[in-house]
């Protein structure tokens, strides 16, 4: 779901990256022909983000992905990019771009054309209609897949490019496009488009790469991630073939009283992963996270303070956290702590009624999310030799899809985390009253809900000067309270 009215604030962020260089200056009316354009463009942009929405490319499907590409560089063509290349990967391809402004600094931008499966009828609209209808407490919103992850932000990016165009202004940066078509599936190979020798030396120019990505609270507070979680999905095979016990094949229920059930032996194994309340990780010799630094505990703290506990409980549809922690100590294991999570659970029959069977093969999926310093491997590996020696080794262990195994954290004095060094992000109020600029710190990273490949867009990036780093971080503390000037852009989870 994503609110109707949509690009305006990417304007103040383009103009924040501007501002964040020396020697660049910005009056506050310098907004107000912007702000025009974007009002006289807003049909056609929210047209746009319709038509996005009516073009699903699935990664894990293999649908449209081809097509997706195809897309996603057509509107790199229009938004202003003067080179744009499609690039083949042993997976789906992805799309590289450059917008050359003459500028003296240049932004790399990070966008992905995939988005999730999903079931329609899981769903109030028709999500690839993207209709506009009334939400309670928001105004009109555009509901569709992809509406907030992640079209919906860059469709609203790409509108403040059309918007500065129509000024007949240059962009104050240059901007670096990586556009990749498998974010959805762990991006597993995204390193052979950002590891082309051109994408590699452009990137190198870049003083960071911005994400556009729906980042605001049902209370208006804006939160900017500092990092990801790495993510490593896997599927658990139990079988009667590989065991050699159970079944080879599907046979009737009333036999379970003489044959092994793989289904069983399965829900066994899973059991050895975790404690019982499934919250702690008990795979032996799994990597084990670094603690939290002072500094981050501090964020974490007052962040907790200055958000909504009810608002957070209310909007995921939950009653307690994790052993009723406090609010305080729930967002520091969330920040700092591994899981391992089953995502899908299936064995046999699964339709409408019962089917009387003993199925000879059951399957779970999971989800191992490792924070900054923990690596794939290790888990992986731990996770096999774990199985093995309570019994277990029958058990496959295969990859979902091959994905972003590492976390990735800002680095300090990186323009990322130049704000994040005084704490502050700007939380604007919604709902029809007027917009309200006021400063709480950001949460430290990893970000809490999902991974990105930020460690291979990072490492490609150079660490800027640290000449001027404090009147820039100046800059940019006056750019976010400026940002009381800016229409809000309201767009919670789909």
């Amino acid at each position: 779901m994503a609110r109707f009215d949509l690009p305006t604030r990417t304007v103040a962020a383009l103009l924040a990256f501007a501002l964040a260089a020396p020697g660049i200056a910005c009056a506050a009316d310098d907004f107000a022909d912007f702000k025009r354009e974007i009002a006289k463009r807003h049909e056609e942009s929210v047209q746009r983000l319709q038509d996005w929405i009516a073009l699903p490319s699935i990664a894990a499907e293999s649908l449209n992905s081809a097509a997706g590409a195809e897309r996603m560089a057509q509107l790199a063509r229009d938004a202003g990019f003067q080179k744009v290349t499609i690039v083949p990967t042993d997976g789906k391809p992805g799309v590289i771009g450059t917008l050359d402004a003459g500028a003296a600094k240049t932004v790399g931008l990070y966008f992905m054309y995939d988005v999730k499966q999903f079931d329609p009828t899981e769903w109030s609209s028709p999500p690839l209609e993207a209709r506009i209808v009334d939400k309670p407490g928001f105004g009109k919103v555009i509901i569709g897949r992809g509406a907030v992850n992640q079209k919906g932000p860059e469709a609203a990016f790409l509108a403040a490019l059309y918007a500065i165009r129509a000024t007949g202004k240059k962009l104050p940066v240059n901007l670096v496009l990586v556009a990749e078509g498998e974010e959805e599936i762990g991006s597993p190979h995204i390193g052979q488009i950002v590891h082309r020798p051109e994408v590699e030396a452009a990137l190198r120019r870049c003083v960071g790469v911005f994400m556009p990505s729906a980042s605001q609270d049902p209370d208006g507070i804006v939160t900017v991630s500092l990092g990801a979680k790495g993510v490593v999905e896997l599927e658990l095979v139990s079988s009667g073939e590989k065991w050699g016990r159970g079944p080879a094949k599907d046979i009737h229920s009333s036999l379970k009283a003489m044959v092994d059930s793989p289904a069983w032996h399965l829900i066994r194994a899973l059991g050895t992963l975790v404690s019982e309340d499934g919250n702690t990780i008990t795979i032996e010799n799994y990597p084990k996270p670094r603690p939290l630094s002072a500094e981050e505990s501090a964020m974490i703290a007052e962040a907790s303070r200055r958000r909504s506990e009810a608002n957070s409980k209310k909007s995921l549809s939950v009653q307690h956290w994790i052993d009723d922690l406090p609010w305080v100590q729930a967002n520091e294991r969330l920040e700092s702590q591994p899981t391992v999570n089953i995502e899908g659970l299936v064995g046999g029959y699964t339709g409408p009624g019962g089917k009387t069977i003993l199925p000879h093969r059951a399957a779970a999926k999971l989800d191992l999310r490792l924070v900054p310093e923990m690596k794939k491997d290790d888990a992986v590996a731990a996770l096999r030799a774990h199985l093995a020696a309570r019994g277990f080794g029958d058990i496959e262990v295969g990859a979902s899809h091959p994905g972003a195994g590492r976390g990735t954290e800002a680095r300090r004095h990186r323009p990322g985390a130049l704000a994040s060094e005084r704490g502050l992000v700007p939380g604007l109020r919604v709902h029809g009253r007027a917009p309200e600029a006021r400063l709480r710190p950001l949460r430290p990273g990893p970000r809490q809900r999902r991974a990105c490949p930020g460690r291979v867009l990072r490492d490609r990036v150079r660490e800027p000067e640290r000449a001027g780093l404090r009147r820039r971080r100046a800059v940019i503390r006056a750019v976010l309270v400026r940002a009381r000037e800016v229409t809000p852009f309201w767009a919670p989870l789909d």
